[in-house]
Formats: structure tokens, sequence, C-alpha cells
């Protein structure tokens, strides 16, 4: 409808009268509502790509002179020819599409830039900008210079149904043109704010759901008040099959003043949870354990009454029974255990001599029940996992190890050291160190995200500043959750900002010694206020002395750098140290791994003619695995083996190929270049188990025409 806005406006200045008959009629059409959520299907995002050549058939704008901070041409226009003088690409002869009447222009080739539109399919490449290696044979993280729509299309084919952990921080949708839809930023002032915020997050959420692991998998997602209730309902809708809670975290203690109001202390996580998952209980402490709950520090031992629901005898009759105790010197003990009295007064049932018959009723009066039957309590008494309270005869509390408690007994996690009077275990908690899972209110030190997010940054890249940074160790505890078991785990964050998720995983992995990765994907944005300013200077995106400015270069790539190597970017050792999970000094550095690529358009003829191998290269390399070396081109014999995968080109080789492959214990993939499926499969039969033999290019652009317009409404 916000197309239809545009119509309407414009059949005002034509007909005034026909515009106001227009919009009075599409005013009544909006009061009408559906159920659910609903927003407005924008048209398809597109992207500018200043750095991708113009070719034959692209689309392209026209940018304005250099030195004006104005928009130039908005409309997109095709390129018929590309005008080469002395043997260089001087001109770029346009036609606008569709104009009636026709329209050309032939322009500066310097003055176009080339424009992807959502709904067309890419073939992408990846460029390598730089690396740093401190983990010896570990796995390499990646951090991806490029629009995330377009990088969570390339991951299917490396990562479909792979990704363990999507953790990610989109735009707040605050108004102060934070964030851009369709090349331009969103300002307070747009009537369709929020609506396009939900189109940009349903697309990428489409194509992120098939990166997750369903078989074991989460997405996090963390948002403030302005969209926490769009994306919780748009959470539901993209993932019908998740189960979503939603924690709320303080991530200032002292508050941001909001005139009118309470003051902002607070942001909100979605842990969207598939499959099997489930946060692991780990040794928390301190706030995590605010109210001091002792049966985190303690065995603990539950009331044998049920309390709550299904709690009275006529919602589990069998469960209505009187349990026999008797007083000795030393104290009370178990004598027996009664049968169910299905219906009747318990003072019908005789008690045997010398014992007290306590049954389960309630303080009302009312006939309740135990929690377990009469063959299960007679195994708890006989294991010593019953107790008797405080002595108070028919009335006396009774008490029971549930299941999980009586397993620490039993597994040796508290010691037993002895026996009480009635038989109950005395345990010894003096060396447990209790695991939980927390509440969904999160209230730590650690998670203040300026002591921990801004302060931190400023130790690792002095002087270069970034808006709203997470705090380092609230990423770390909500990715341990799900990582802590999973040392090989790999996460994924396709809203990079400055990298914190990325630092987290590499935190982690020092803690115990995983070899997790992380994928960061961040475009190379430069901020609004800076960007006027570079223009009035004659600068335009892609120009050398712009793109330095950019988040990935700027703050993103300098940062990951700091944290392994435990340098700024000035060559300084870093000074302060890390805190609470785990401390040591920022100087140490970390033993980590990792890659640094810039996203490419390739044309799918030179790929299917193998002309574009030096790009599509990384991707093969990162879907075995991110390990060892890169075969970045083949030699002349026609076929290199890595230590995780192989590639084929020259078939008449196979032999020496598959020989080379079966001598690599490690290798787990190879790629055959070839058209002809009759000897794809007679070389797929000669390799050893275990190795996925892939066909290229066949493989490659047929995942990418198949996601043609994916998440475009």
């Amino acid at each position: 409808m916000s197309r239809l806005t545009d119509l309407i406006r414009q059949a005002k200045a034509t007909d005034p009268q026909l515009g106001t008959d227009l919009e009075a009629e599409f005013r009544a059409l909006t009061r009408q509502r559906n159920f659910g959520l609903v927003f407005e299907k924008h048209k398809p995002e597109v992207v500018e790509l200043p750095q991708r050549p113009v070719r034959k058939g692209d689309k392209v704008r026209v940018l304005p002179p250099r030195g004006e901070v104005a928009a130039g041409d908005q409309r997109l226009w095709s390129v018929t020819k590309i005008e080469r003088i002395d043997g260089v690409r001087r001109n770029a002869h346009l036609l606008l599409p569709n104009a009636q009447p026709e329209q050309r222009q032939v322009v500066n080739v310097e003055d176009c830039v080339v424009v992807a539109e959502f709904r067309d399919p890419i073939y992408p490449g990846l460029v390598e900008t730089g690396r740093v290696g401190r983990g010896g044979d570990k796995p390499f993280h990646s951090v991806i210079n490029a629009e995330n729509f377009h990088a969570l299309e390339m991951l299917t084919y490396t990562h479909r149904h792979k990704i363990d952990v999507i953790y990610i921080d989109p735009p707040y949708n605050s108004g102060a043109r934070d964030w851009k839809y369709n090349n331009d930023y969103v300002g307070s002032d747009d009537d369709y704010r929020h609506s396009k915020w939900l189109s940009f997050m349903e697309r990428r959420l489409n194509v992120a759901k098939e990166l997750l692991n369903p078989d074991e998998s989460v997405l996090i997602v963390t948002i403030d008040e302005k969209e926490y209730l769009r994306l919780g309902l748009l959470l539901e809708q993209v993932f019908p099959e998740g189960r979503i809670t939603m924690v709320t975290s303080s991530i200032s203690a002292g508050g941001a003043s909001r005139a009118g109001t309470f003051s902002r202390s607070a942001e909100y996580l979605y842990f969207v949870q598939f499959g099997s998952s489930r946060p692991t209980p780990l040794p928390l402490t301190g706030e995590w354990n605010a109210v001091n709950t002792k049966n985190k520090e303690d065995i603990y031992w539950s009331r044998l009454l049920r309390a709550g629901t299904n709690a009275l005898r006529s919602d589990r009759p069998n469960q209505f029974y009187p349990i026999y105790l008797r007083l000795t010197d030393e104290g009370p003990v178990f004598d027996s255990i009664g049968e169910p009295l299905l219906e009747g007064d318990p003072d019908d049932r005789a008690t045997p001599a010398g014992c007290v018959a306590v049954w389960p009723i309630r303080k009302d009066g009312e006939y309740g029940r135990w929690q377990v039957s009469p063959e299960g309590m007679r195994d708890l008494v006989a294991a010593g996992c019953a107790r008797i309270g405080n002595w108070k005869g028919a009335t006396t509390t009774l008490y029971y190890l549930k299941r999980g408690e009586r397993a620490k007994v039993e597994n040796g996690i508290y010691p037993v050291t002895g026996h009480r009077v009635d038989g109950s275990v005395i345990t010894d908690a003096s060396e447990y160190q209790s695991t939980f899972v927390p509440t969904d209110v999160w209230r730590l030190t650690s998670h203040d995200a300026g002591n921990s997010g801004s302060r931190l940054i400023a130790h690792l890249i002095p002087g270069r500043k970034f808006n709203f940074p997470k705090s380092l160790y609230a990423v770390e505890d909500a990715l341990r959750f799900f990582v802590k078991n999973k040392p090989r785990a790999t996460i994924l964050d396709f809203f990079a900002g400055s990298g914190t998720t990325a630092h987290a995983v590499m935190r982690l992995n020092r803690e115990d010694d995983g070899r997790r990765q992380c994928i960061l994907v961040t475009n190379n944005e430069v901020g609004a206020d800076e960007q006027a300013a570079l223009r009035r200077s004659g600068l335009r995106p892609g120009d050398t002395d712009w793109e330095k400015w950019g988040i990935c270069d700027y703050l993103t790539k300098p940062r990951i750098e700091a944290a392994i190597t435990g340098k700024t970017p000035e060559g300084e050792p870093i000074k302060g140290e890390y805190k609470f999970n785990e401390q040591f000094p920022m100087g140490e550095g970390l033993e980590e791994n990792v890659v640094f690529y810039t996203l490419t358009y390739e044309a799918p003829l030179s790929v299917s003619h193998n002309r574009a191998f030096a790009r599509i290269a990384p991707l093969l390399w990162i879907r075995a695995g991110s390990q060892g070396r890169v075969i970045e081109a083949l030699p002349e014999r026609g076929w290199d083996v890595a230590e995780a995968y192989g590639v084929l080109e020259n078939l008449d080789r196979a032999r020496d190929f598959v020989k080379a492959v079966s001598e690599e214990a490690g290798l787990r993939t190879v790629y055959i270049v070839t058209d002809d499926e009759r000897r794809f499969q007679m070389i797929c039969a000669d390799l050893p188990s275990g190795v996925l033999p892939l066909r290229l290019y066949e493989s490659y652009l047929t995942n990418f025409e198949i996601n043609s317009g994916r998440g475009v409404a």
C-alpha cells in the first residue's frame, strides 16, 4: 500500500478531486483489520554494489557529480553496451526499461553504480582481504563484508542446515536513521517505518531458517521495546516449529532517562529453539542466583505431599495411602507403607500397633495425594531417599528425593557420608558445584553495555567509537547455554556490528580449548553523519578513502585482529584485563585464526566455464570446514588435495586424485569439475567411504538458481 500512497500523490497533482476520492477509499480500506501479524509487504530491496565492475546487461543507477550531497538518479537503467576508447572502458550506454517514450543516455562508466535487486539470483564469490593466524590447526573464523541478505544466500551453499547458533542484534528501528531500506535511511517520520522493518527482517529470517540445524539449534535475537512485540509475532510466524522464550536483560544499572516515563535499563532476548535444543545447566553463582535458592547449592529434599494442580485424591486415587511411622528413642522411623484407599474415610483403616498413620491430607482438610505410588515410596525408603521431618505425629511432613536429585546421590555427585535414624542418606555437598538454568530475568553487572561494551572496545581500538555495542560477557553468557557441550559448534551473526559475537566465541574457546567457529557478516556502511562530509569532499562509495571509514574496515576487522593479537591497530599492547567469566590480560591475545573476505558477484557464464575459480575457491574451503590450506588455483596436473578437501578438474587424472584422497585421513569433501554425470558417478564409486563428492559447477549454480526470489514479497 506504500506504493498506492505514491500513486495517490501523483493523481492529486494531475486531478485533485480524483486524488481526494481515491484517498478516501484508501482510508476506508486501511480501517479493515485482519488477524495475526499484519504489515505492508514492501517492494523488494535493492543494494548498490559500488566495487562491482559495470557489465552489459546490468541494472545501474546514475550517480550525482562528485562533490554533490543530494541523491542521484534513483531509477534503474539497463546497460546495453560498454564502449571502449583506446582499449579502456569509458562509456556505458543505458536504456530505461518500459519507459514511454523510449529513454536512452550515455554516461561515463565511473558515474554508474551496479544495483542488485533481491528478486534476482546471485552467484557469489569471495575475495580474501586479510587473515590472522595464532590458532595452529584450529578452524578459521570468517568475517565477510557483504550485504547480509546476499551473504545469507551465499551461506545456503556452504552451511545449509549446519548452523548450531545464530545470534543477531538487528537494528532497533529507533527512528534515528540507524538503518537503510532500499538504499535510504528510515527515519522517525516514515509512516511505514515498522512495516519496512518487518519486511526487512522477514526476508532475512526466511533464509536464516534454511541455515539452522533443524535437529538441534537456536536463534537468539536481541531487541528493545520499540519492536519487541512485532518481532515476537514475526518469529512465531516464520518459525512455527520453534519454542520461543523471551528473556529480560538489564544492560544499564543506572538506566537511560526517558521524558515523562520510567528510565530504560533493559533489553530483550528472544531464544527460538529447534529440535532437541535445550539450555545446558551451568555452574552459575552470585548474581545468577540472586535469591540464594538453597537447592542450587546442596541436595534438595522435596515435599512428598503433592501441591499445585492435580493434587487431590480424585486426581490420582492410587496415590492416597497411609505411611506408618514409629517413634523410637532416637527419633521417628518408617515402619511400613499402606495400600491405597480408593474411597471412604482414613479413620476406617486400622493402624499397626505402635505406629502413627500419616495420610496425604491438606491443611484445609481436603484429601490430597502423595507424589509417588506405594511401590515407588517403598523403593525410596529402601534406598534412603525418603526422609521424615520434625515430629508432629499424624501431621509430620515427609520428604523425598526426586529422580534428578536421587541420580546425583547414585552417581556420587553428592557422596553419602552416613544415614539418619529414619534411614535417609546424609550427603556431603562441600565439593559440589551447582549447575542450573536461570530464570528469564537477568540482572548481572557483567552485562552492563557501558563498562563491558563501550569501554572494552576503547581498550582494543582506542579512539574508534561504536554506538551501543553489546557487553562482551552478555553475548558470551547467552551463547554458553547452547554451546557449552558443543566444542565444535558453528555460530553465525549476520548483523555483526563491531564483532562482539566472534570475540565472545573466541573467549569461550579459551575456557575449554574448544574449536568453535564463528561467521560474521557486516557491510562496510559509513555512518549517516559522516557520509555528507565525505560526499562534499568529492568521495563516493567504493573509493579507498571512503571505504576506510566503513564499519567493517574501521571497526569490525581491527577489533577482531586486536582481540587475537593482543595489540591495538597502532601496534601497542592492549591495556586492561578481561573480567568475570575468565580473567586475564587483554594483551595476551587469543589463540585463534580468522580470515577476512569481501563478497563478489560473479557472472554465471564465467562460473560454468571455470573462469571464476579464484573467487569460488574460498566457498569450497569454507564448505569443507574452513581448516587447513585453501586450494586457490589448480596446478598443471589438474587436481589438488588439501587437509580438508580436494578438487579434480582433469578427469583423466582421476586415478591419481583418488589415491591422494585415500591417503589424506582428515579429508571429507571433494569437488569434481565436470558436466558429464556418467564420469562423475564413476569417480564417486572409487572414492573412500565417508567422503562427500560434489559436482562443480552444477551444485553451485543450481543452489543459487533455486534460491532466486526467495523471501521476496
